[in-house]
């Protein structure tokens, strides 16, 4: 285990999972290697092993029990990002981090499945990388520590912000064509995103509702609208 930095508060914040040792998933293990199925991951791997640079001694000698799909089985993390970088999205995802919100690290975590372009935490530099489950390691997190430093990367990389709220000016997110070139802008679960931020969209779109919640989890919420975007704009991978 690795604990967290200090919040900016000077307290700790509460441990997440190691990378060599990390979340638990149950895929199989890699038929190429031998490996049997443990039912959290993988166990260590027989040998002989491999001669591939991608693979992690580590994780060969220890087991790889990280969140990770089975093709970067024993992959270090550099080699997973490396791998990753030519099929990243042109979307982009800004989250407002003003109150160690602990949607953070799911939204995040959504992002990497996706494979986005990147992630832009505005606002506190800490933010909680509890529901990420390490997944951050294989996408590039930037920090922006306020919204003019967010708009200026957008504008000189030529990209829209679209906030994804529920002003009295939004559309709807599933009769909206979302630009490419994106930046999805999400703001706290308590508040939403800040009127400072809101202004500094180009547009904002909300998710329709048809109960009685006036606003859903801002981490589903994300989902939803990364998956629109991704409808939109990508080709399922071949299979």
């Amino acid at each position: 285990m690795t604990a967290d930095d200090p919040d900016e508060g000077g307290s700790p914040r509460r441990a997440v999972p190691s990378e060599k040792g990390g979340p638990r998933s149950g895929p199989p293990g890699d038929p190429s290697l031998g490996t049997a199925r443990m039912g959290v991951g993988v166990g260590p791997a027989p040998q002989p092993w491999p001669d591939d640079p991608r693979l992690d001694p580590e994780l060969l000698r220890e087991g790889d029990r990280r969140n990770v799909v089975d093709r970067y089985r024993y992959w270090s993390v550099e080699a997973i990002r490396d791998d990753l970088a030519p099929t990243r999205s042109a979307l982009h995802v800004a989250i407002e981090n003003l109150e160690h919100d602990l949607n953070i690290g799911s939204i995040v975590r959504t992002a990497n499945a996706f494979n986005v372009g990147g992630v832009h935490i505005v606002g506190r530099r800490r933010w909680n990388r509890r529901g990420a489950l390490v997944t951050d390691r294989y996408i590039d997190v930037h920090h922006r520590p306020g919204v003019s430093d967010l708009a200026e990367w957008a504008r000189g990389h030529g990209y829209t912000m679209v906030a994804v709220d529920n002003p009295p000016d939004s559309a709807p997110l599933e009769s909206t064509r979302l630009p490419e070139r994106c930046v999805l802008v999400f703001g706290q679960e308590s508040a939403g995103i800040s009127a400072r931020l809101l202004a500094a969209c180009q547009g904002a779109v909300r998710i329709e509702q048809y109960g009685s919640t006036r606003s859903m989890n801002v981490a589903a919420a994300a989902a939803i609208a990364m998956h629109w975007w991704i409808v939109q704009h990508r080709r399922p991978p071949v299979r």
